[in-house]
């Protein structure tokens, strides 16, 4: 029996190839897409190499190019941002505009009652309401990634991978004879494969980063830096500036072209504000609850008071101050494994 039709976002690695087995096995009817975000050699193999998995499937498979969706809502974020002094995700933006956006829009236009894809994550309803938790595999865990998902997205998605581990998924794949089944990860950033962030905002701006100042935290002069874009909160190394000590980023200020630099022991802050909350199967945030925060995809957490103002800002304070929050970066709140929200650090 049939459980629904879904439209599979195939990226033509191995996860997503293992979801299309683990759905139909649930009684699912599936099609499979894979969506192109620019025109390289790398789009057409990724085509290719779902089309492969789809056949052997024996699904209907199709590709859709969003290069402009994704140029609109991804890459001018990503160059805004560091234009802006933050720091960006581009990654979470994409789930939350393009794959549960326009991709799942796309999917409802067509007749599908919702879509899946290979993500790390699971999903339960209780109360009658969706809710998002942690994956079973800790070190593959997406939940971060998912966390600026609405509520009305998350209950149309489907995740099967969430209560595998990376190497289930690939004995799986193995046991499918998967073309597949040995395929690296993908990057991080899918649009810039060699991870030269400055060199990708200077080719999409047609300019290089200005030179500005580098500050002390008392707003002393220091040198010369090659932009505020070029460097990340946290940094210590190549930053072009010898003090005959170690010093790190502090702040990037884009209005005055500035980076404020300082010891390791700046870095660290007790509380954060945040804009733009949005809460998963939460009619509203409790003032003064204590949950878990993670400041960044790699941060394991730490427990905070979290306090929601009207304006829609939300103030975080940490029981132990957290190293190098950076405005731009998503905090995202945890009661345990299940996801509360999320919110931009201001």
């Amino acid at each position: 029996m049939k459980k629904g039709k879904l439209l599979v976002a195939m990226s033509g690695g191995v996860d997503s190839s293992v979801a299309v087995r683990l759905l139909m096995e649930q009684g699912y009817e599936l099609e499979g897409v894979t969506f192109k975000v620019d025109s390289s050699s790398g789009a057409e193999s990724a085509v290719h190499d779902a089309k492969i998995v789809a056949e052997a499937f024996g699904i209907r498979h199709t590709s859709l190019d969003m290069s402009e969706e994704f140029r609109l809502d991804v890459k001018e974020y990503f160059v805004k941002s560091y234009e802006a002094g933050k720091t960006p995700i581009p990654c979470v933006e994409c789930n939350r505009k393009i794959k549960f956006g326009r991709l799942l829009d796309y999917a409802l236009e067509r007749g599908f009652d919702g879509i899946a894809t290979g993500h790390y994550a699971r999903l339960a309803t209780e109360n009658g309401r969706r809710r998002l938790y942690r994956a079973a595999d800790a070190q593959k865990d997406q939940s971060y990634m998912l966390a600026g998902l609405t509520e009305k997205q998350i209950m149309l998605s489907h995740f099967p991978l969430g209560e595998y581990t990376k190497d289930e998924i690939r004995r799986i794949a193995g046991e499918s004879n998967l073309t597949v089944s040995e395929k690296k990860d993908s990057q991080d950033i899918c649009f810039i494969s060699d991870g030269d962030y400055v060199r990708f905002l200077t080719e999409y701006r047609g300019r290089p980063p200005a030179a500005g100042k580098y500050v002390d935290v008392q707003g002393n002069v220091l040198g010369q830096n090659r932009g505020q874009e070029t460097v990340t909160v946290g940094q210590s190394r190549g930053l072009g500036i010898a003090l005959g000590k170690k010093v790190y980023v502090i702040e990037r200020d884009a209005a005055a072209n500035r980076v404020v630099l300082g010891d390791e022991e700046h870095l660290y802050k007790s509380e954060v504000y945040c804009e733009g909350i949005n809460l998963i199967g939460e009619d509203g945030l409790p003032d003064g609850e204590r949950l878990t925060v993670k400041i960044r995809y790699a941060h394991r957490g730490t427990p905070a008071f979290v306090k929601a103002f009207g304006s829609g800002r939300t103030l975080i304070k940490f029981d132990e101050p957290v190293r190098a929050p950076a405005s731009g970066q998503y905090a995202v709140m945890y009661r345990g494994d299940c996801v509360v929200g999320s919110a931009v650090i201001e």
